[in-house]
């Protein structure tokens, strides 16, 4: 009786101790024109846009105080191929070898204008690889 007793008292504090343990923050996921096409509209609240698109690079007010949110990323992509041959002869011997390297930037800039009470008026992006 009392080694149940003792078993139920521990996992009961193995679930409130792994109850308690630091959450992992979510991943920020990319931001790319798929995403702010199938998640941002308008009306939508500020919290709503930061939840799906995280937090901007810039955020200005004008003088009316409507808020314009500016989202702006710049991607690398780098990838290299080599080729190489070699022999050798008696005495004689060579080597040949090459490689080539290939960088690709991409770039997307997301605005979004938001009216006095914080809802989405308008947005628009511009994405550019080069």
């Amino acid at each position: 009786m009392l080694r149940k007793a003792t078993t139920v008292v521990l996992a009961a504090l193995a679930a409130g101790i792994l109850g308690c343990a630091p959450q992992q923050p979510p991943r920020e996921q990319e931001l790319t024109v798929g995403l702010v096409q199938k998640e941002i509209r308008q009306g939508m609240s500020q919290a709503e846009v930061a939840e799906a698109l995280g937090s901007p690079n810039i955020v200005t007010k004008d003088a009316e105080g409507h808020e314009t949110w500016i989202y702006d990323k710049i991607a690398t992509e780098a990838t290299t191929r080599s080729s190489g041959m070699g022999g050798t002869i008696l005495i004689l011997s060579g080597s040949r070898s090459s490689s080539t390297s290939l960088s690709t930037q991409k770039t997307l800039t997301v605005v979004i204008k938001f009216d006095g009470e914080g809802k989405v008026t308008r947005f628009s992006y511009h994405a550019s690889k080069f």
